[in-house]
């Protein structure tokens, strides 16, 4: 779940003051003192150990003054340009890699045709040369790295970094991915492997989404519509995946107007089997229009084709009849709709299912809108989750020590 914000106490290490100042909770010295308890020395030395690392920089004076009196404080900002995230996203198609601050911002990005089931080695080893190519367009040093996030179609153990029985992932069952990238990158950008950190797409979409535009929703929920169909909770800041990695994964639960679908999973009834872009690409060329992802019926979709959005539409009801009970079980303040098929005429047919089978008490605060971030919320999210965990106060510690500092 979420991290530490930093320990109101006298025991706050370094670490935690950090954490303090990066969620804005503390910001100048005194308000630090006041959060933790420390002495003003103690705050000061350990402030410096992190002035020394180069993660923390002074800004301008706090216009409220200094909480402890006096004039007003010099305001504490995390220095987000001193190193950065490389993220990658990989759909079964394709794929998204990007260089990204330690704040998120954009600084290189690359997207094309990787398909997934050629299988971890060859498809992590082309994000490896992406990755340098991609630092070389931002003028930036390899070691400047602190880590790499990716996100994947398939269910994680989020402990390991592996995928586990991914339905639409070929010959990815149990790959050691970290292990895996970071070679990659040491081979192609000629440095150490920092750090790398393995999620569901759907995961980091919504870990992305809250934090950009719904950073007060205490229970997000996105549902992921491509080529597959998947779900991601952020509940009270942190990524809810369930004991292994096996939370969200809404295209397979059973469906009675599913029943004569075969999945990909191999079984018959899933919700993938006739609301996935998957599905409805093989009944659109069973129609005479050729189709052969979820991309291919974004794309028929956004030129108006009226039998691409009749299908969109009855699958946007499918998917809201199952909706209906996450709804009714988590009680999210958002309910956001993304990928391929988040148009008006899925967003219609998930609406109408919605509304009509959830609880008026489950519905009542809850806002179904669409992505903020379209194809650039898993990297973003992905980004998010490694900052996070290359600076979690115990980390910080680590690296402080490894730094002698």
């Amino acid at each position: 779940m979420s991290s530490s914000a930093g320990k109101a106490g006298p025991r706050a290490g370094a670490g935690d003051l950090l954490a303090l100042v990066r969620s804005g909770r503390a910001t100048t010295r005194g308000a630090l003192q006041q959060a933790t308890g420390l002495s003003r020395a103690t705050v000061g030395h350990r402030l410096d150990r992190l002035f020394r690392a180069g993660w923390l920089r002074e800004g301008p004076a706090d216009p409220g003054g200094s909480p402890l009196g006096g004039r007003p404080s010099v305001r504490l900002e995390f220095d987000d340009r001193h190193g950065l995230v490389l993220a990658a996203d990989l759909e079964t198609r394709h794929a998204r890699a990007a260089v990204l601050t330690l704040g998120g911002e954009l600084l290189a990005e690359h997207t094309g045709p990787l398909d997934i089931a050629a299988g971890p080695g060859p498809v992590l080893d082309t994000l490896g040369r992406w990755f340098a190519a991609l630092l070389v367009q931002a003028r930036s040093p390899a070691d400047a790295v602190c880590g790499i996030g990716l996100a994947v179609p398939g269910p994680v153990d989020h402990a390991t970094g592996r995928v586990v029985q991914p339905p639409i992932m070929p010959g990815w069952d149990g790959a050691p991915l970290p292990g895996l990238l970071g070679d990659a990158f040491r081979r192609h950008c000629g440095a150490p492997p920092p750090p790398v950190l393995v999620d569901n797409d759907a995961n980091l979409m919504a870990y992305g989404e809250q934090r950009h535009a719904h950073r007060d929703c205490a229970a997000f929920a996105l549902v992921k519509v491509s080529t597959g169909i998947g779900a991601g909770v952020v509940v009270d800041g942190g990524i809810f995946r369930g004991v292994d990695g096996g939370a969200g994964d809404i295209g397979h639960i059973r469906v009675p107007a599913g029943q004569d679908a075969r999945c990909t999973c191999g079984a018959h009834g899933c919700l993938a089997a006739i609301a996935s872009g998957r599905a409805l690409a093989a009944r659109l060329t069973e129609a005479g229009v050729p189709a052969a992802s979820g991309s291919d019926v974004r794309d028929l979709l956004a030129a108006g084709h009226p039998e691409a959005s009749r299908l969109a539409r009855e699958a946007g009801r499918h998917v809201g009849e199952v909706l209906a009970t996450v709804v009714t079980l988590l009680n999210p303040g958002v309910l956001m709709i993304a990928g391929d098929l988040a148009g008006t005429a899925f967003l219609t047919g998930v609406r109408e299912l919605l509304y009509e089978r959830a609880l008026p008490r489950s519905t009542a605060h809850l806002e179904v809108v669409t992505s903020r971030l379209g194809e650039r919320a898993a990297v973003r999210g992905a980004g998010a989750l490694v900052v996070e965990h290359v600076f979690a106060p115990e980390r910080v510690e680590e690296r402080l020590a490894a730094l002698s500092l």
